[in-house]
């Protein structure tokens, strides 16, 4: 802090300090609104993101040319780490495991009940054959 003494006068020492510290008059100090990416593997967590981004304030954008699974917000480092991205990580997780509940009662009532993995193949498949018996 005594470098400031040097650089600045004494009017603007007090708000200098006061930023360096995290605010002036015991105000925190707002963060600037940066641009951020994100890129969702499915079409619910990003419509899901959206409502959360618009329902804040905050709209989401793509710039042309940017995948379809991609999107931008600008918005404050500390709004989107206290606030939008763990309600929004929460939510998804909510989100995906309803719609993994609907998904296997649709499919077991109309489809196949049958809800087991791929069965394992011993070894490696054959460059010459076109389909691979266990």
């Amino acid at each position: 802090m005594r470098r400031l003494d040097v650089f600045y006068p004494a009017s603007s020492r007090s708000r200098v300090k006061g930023r360096i510290e995290g605010g002036v008059d015991g105000q925190p100090v707002a963060d600037a609104r940066v641009e951020y990416r994100f890129s969702f593997n499915n079409s619910w967590s990003k419509r899901l993101f959206f409502a959360l981004c618009r329902s804040k304030g905050y709209s989401p954008y793509r710039y042309a040319r940017m995948r379809r699974t991609s999107s931008c917000v600008r918005i404050s480092e500390h709004e989107l780490n206290r606030n939008l991205w763990p309600e929004y990580v929460e939510m998804n997780k909510v989100l995906v495991e309803y719609l993994g509940e609907v998904a296997d009662q649709i499919i077991a009532d109309c489809i196949n009940r049958d809800r087991s993995d791929a069965e394992v193949c011993e070894g490696l498949p054959s460059p010459n054959v076109s389909t691979t018996e266990c």
